[in-house]
């Protein structure tokens, strides 16, 4: 027996029981991995879920019950983006890599489309896949004596918002500890390229290649001449600061899951998270053919190679 069959491999299904489609995708994927020896886990929450809608999941081991966070080998998520951020919120204390299966419309973080899902945990038994890491935002808020309050991360963003409808925001932006400017605003957006494609892209952000290691800041609706979105290099700190002017509260959301209220004089800094997040990746595919697939962006008339650069291709500028 070698070492791979002498070790129990721990697998967490991330799934919500909220369609047929996704309980059956789940029971598949939890059978599948009981007949290649590995042992499936589910989250709490997602346990008491599939029991509720099926019969066959009340056997399933518990993450954090009976499998710690740290013995997860990969989390199998089937689901969307918003599916695909809570399963790196379970992972994020260890070591475990995210692969996304999706279940509806097509996701910027998710890897292959329910049809292939057979293949996908085939390819996770024999560990036949790629990580790809991913830039993550560390985010404190302090209050007004520089006390840190709170502290979160994030893969997509860190957002400063106004908690009323009818108020304004009054904020100053820094740049590793210097002012930058001042304005009345709805918010404003710190990004990963990750999220560049989510609300930094609704907000009028650019969209950043995955490999690039940047920081953009995308300020909403904002009342000022210089409040236009900015990108920095990853070694640097952006804050925000709520100012004591403001009639009213904002509130940080990062990844729309973790929120944090924040009152006059509160400031949220963000920075680099030392510990990125880990995807799976199956079929590691060029990033423009994401975007062109996800928004459906015309390329009829286009005359180059027509296999992916990198893939016995000529230079696809030449």
């Amino acid at each position: 027996m070698n070492d791979d069959a002498r070790v129990k491999r721990h697998i967490l299904v991330v799934a919500h029981a909220l369609r047929d489609d996704t309980v059956d995708a789940a029971d598949r994927v939890v059978r599948a991995l009981r007949a290649a020896g590995a042992t499936p886990v589910l989250a709490a929450d997602d346990r008491a879920e599939l029991v509720a809608a099926r019969a066959g999941f009340d056997d399933v081991a518990a993450l954090g019950t009976d499998v710690a966070v740290e013995d997860i080998e990969l989390a199998i998520v089937l689901g969307g983006d918003g599916t695909i951020l809570r399963a790196a919120e379970l992972v994020r204390e260890g070591t475990a890599p995210v692969l996304g299966i999706n279940m509806g419309h097509v996701g910027f973080l998710a890897e292959i489309d329910k049809d292939d899902m057979d293949e996908a945990v085939r390819r996770v038994i024999d560990r036949a896949y790629e990580v790809e890491e991913r830039l993550a935002l560390q985010v404190r808020v302090k209050n007004a004596q520089d006390e840190v309050i709170y502290e979160t991360w994030a893969l997509n963003e860190a957002t400063v918002e106004k908690a009323s409808r009818e108020r304004m925001l009054e904020v100053v932006i820094e740049v590793d500890g210097r002012p930058l400017s001042s304005f009345g605003c709805d918010g404003v957006v710190v990004s990963t390229p990750t999220g560049s494609t989510a609300y930094n892209f609704s907000a009028g952000g650019p969209v950043i290649w995955p490999s690039v290691q940047a920081i953009a800041v995308i300020p909403l609706s904002a009342h000022a001449l210089f409040a236009r979105p900015l990108v920095v290099g990853p070694e640097h700190a952006v804050a925000i600061e709520v100012l004591e002017r403001t009639n009213g509260i904002g509130v940080l959301w990062c990844d729309g899951r973790r929120s944090h209220d924040l009152p006059p004089g509160a400031r949220v800094v963000v920075r680099r998270s030392r510990r990125p997040v880990r995807l799976a990746r199956l079929h590691p595919a060029a990033f423009t053919d994401r975007l062109v697939r996800k928004f459906r962006l015309p390329v009829e008339g286009w005359r180059g190679p027509t296999a992916p650069a990198g893939r016995g291709t000529k230079d696809p500028a030449s």
